[in-house]
């Protein structure tokens, strides 16, 4: 297995290995997305989302996911192909696929110290701000 595919975790693989980064006094940083057709700017916000020494992992919308919010012709690349470009990215500690519309079940297992979103989500309703907030963490907007 190369160290790619050693990113790309199930839910109850990551819950354990976050556990002993947290042990270890690591802050563990979520955003999530359906990074589709990865451009520079998916690249710049991930980067931005590392920051502090942080763990970062990225919650990916499965292929039925991404069908239901993007249409029938998406995604143009696949979730294994999706997670392998993110895994493949210095930034990215882990990569864990999700199939709901939104992480919020997700976010409500990993209970990440930092929520990352971009900023033009600034004035809307992030989905698991809630629970990170009721942790002790924060909201962060990257723009």
């Amino acid at each position: 297995m190369t160290d790619i595919t050693k990113k790309i975790v199930s839910v109850s693989s990551l819950k354990k290995k976050l556990n002993a980064l947290r042990r270890k006094g690591k802050k563990i940083a979520f955003t999530n997305g359906c990074f589709d057709i990865l451009h520079f700017g998916h690249v710049s916000y991930l980067e931005a989302a590392k920051k502090k020494g942080r763990a970062l992992v990225v919650g990916l919308n499965s292929d039925e996911s991404v069908r239901r919010l993007k249409g029938a012709d998406r995604p143009v690349n696949s979730e294994l192909n999706r997670a392998g470009v993110l895994a493949g990215l210095e930034a990215v500690d882990f990569v864990v696929i999700f199939a709901e519309d939104t992480p919020y079940n997700l976010i409500s297992q990993l209970k990440p110290d930092v929520l990352i979103k971009g900023a033009d989500w600034k004035d809307k309703e992030i989905a698991g701000a809630d629970v990170v907030k009721a942790h002790g963490g924060k909201v962060e907007f990257i723009k």
